[in-house]
């Protein structure tokens, strides 16, 4: 069924773009954040969500792990910040982080958490004091990466080495950089991360790695309907009770 039409069964004709699609813990996904992952250029909201469900349904496997997975609205803030050292308390505590993952947006509009135009990746191994850059549009985003490897290193009290991954896979169209940071994130944690040997010498190259952004919409829009139906079956379960476990139908 079309997406509108699946729409207009649930909401009728009168949805509005920022009417409530799906509440998943800190996420709520609204009715343009999915237009967005069926063809566009991915949200903050889209991305918070990815990092959301990463963490929910796959760190836990790993109990051992001291991973974080940024938002995107906090990289903003330690980008747009005048002072670096006093955003330390609206951060994470980094005390124990092994590893930090980043969305770089190339938004310069302090106002604007949710403006530029392009999305990359900034992989920092605390532990080896490296920031690896991922971008898939060339070095479209090497300052604010650079800048934002920068402000971090600030904030954790040590310098940050940085490295332009000239191997990370190119995107051939203008709107899948938010999907390419999506899955690349993934294949990182996963694959790089948190399945490595510890006798073996980890390579955060991406080289040969191939990107399936058409795939990978259709995966994360995948997740987002099956919750949404777990949200409709516990709500329809509860008619008049107000459920406040995720997934929510708000």
């Amino acid at each position: 069924m079309p997406f509108r039409q699946r729409v207009a069964r649930h909401f009728g004709d009168t949805l509005s773009p920022n009417s409530p699609y799906l509440s998943y813990f800190d996420i709520l996904l609204t009715v343009d954040d999915i237009k967005s992952l069926k063809n566009d250029w991915l949200t903050d909201n889209n991305i918070a969500f990815w990092e959301e469900w990463l963490e929910r349904e796959v760190l836990p496997k790993y109990p051992q792990a001291r991973i974080v997975l940024l938002r995107p609205s906090m990289t903003f803030l330690l980008m747009q910040s005048m002072d670096v050292k006093g955003i330390g308390s609206a951060l994470p505590n980094f005390q124990k982080v092994t590893h930090i993952f980043l969305p770089v947006n190339d938004s310069r509009d302090r106002e604007r958490a949710d403006g530029g135009s392009h999305w990359s990746l900034l992989l920092v191994s605390v532990i080896d004091g490296v920031a690896f850059h991922y971008d898939s549009l060339g070095g479209a985003n090497f300052f604010e990466a650079q800048k934002c490897a920068d402000r971090l290193g600030k904030v954790l009290g040590m310098p940050l080495r940085f490295h332009q991954m000239e191997d990370c896979p190119q995107q051939e169209n203008s709107s899948d950089c938010g999907v390419f940071v999506c899955i690349l994130m993934r294949h990182l944690l996963i694959k790089r991360l948190l399945n490595a040997n510890a006798n073996e010498k980890v390579s955060m190259s991406m080289a040969n790695k191939m990107i399936d952004s058409h795939g990978g919409r259709k995966e994360m829009l995948k997740i987002i309907e099956s919750l949404r139906k777990e949200g409709e079956r516990r709500r329809s379960a509860s008619p008049f009770a107000s459920s406040h476990t995720p997934p929510r139908i708000e």
